[in-house]
């Protein structure tokens, strides 16, 4: 598709094609038409037909596609998504990677820590009530 030929497709025109009749995925700021390929998909229709209508770029690259997998796909290349879109999608994965970051920096050491208090106070409860260091 020469650069000046494509066609630009919004997340809403998108989303009207989540049907079997019709799948649409994004991947990558492209718009696939992955329709005629359920049937020979490798993971099976239903991974395709559970994106339908979506960004499915986290998906995809997730499984970790071959370089086969990548070349095969540009046969059912429609479009891109519009500028505008592509922004909206930007700015989502930002806040979502910016929102982790913080929530992983406090759990990354604040549930380990949790985990060891409560089973060190279970531990200390269990010794104490079963009379444990108590000579008869």
């Amino acid at each position: 598709m020469a650069e000046s030929t494509v066609k630009k497709f919004s997340l809403s025109e998108v989303e009207e094609h989540s049907s079997t009749d019709s799948i649409w995925v994004v991947i990558n700021n492209n718009v696939y038409d992955v329709t005629k390929f359920l049937e020979d998909h490798p993971g099976g229709e239903e991974v395709l037909i559970e994106q339908a209508g979506k960004n499915a770029t986290e998906a995809f690259e997730d499984v970790g596609h071959s370089t086969d997998a990548r070349e095969m796909m540009k046969q059912y290349k429609i479009g891109e998504l519009t500028d505008e879109d592509k922004r909206i999608l930007e700015e989502r994965n930002k806040s979502w990677e910016e929102e982790n970051a913080s929530n992983s920096s406090w759990s990354s050491w604040l549930i380990p820590v949790g985990i060891a208090l409560a089973a060190s106070l279970l531990y200390r409860f269990y010794l104490s009530s079963s009379g444990a260091g108590h000579k008869d």
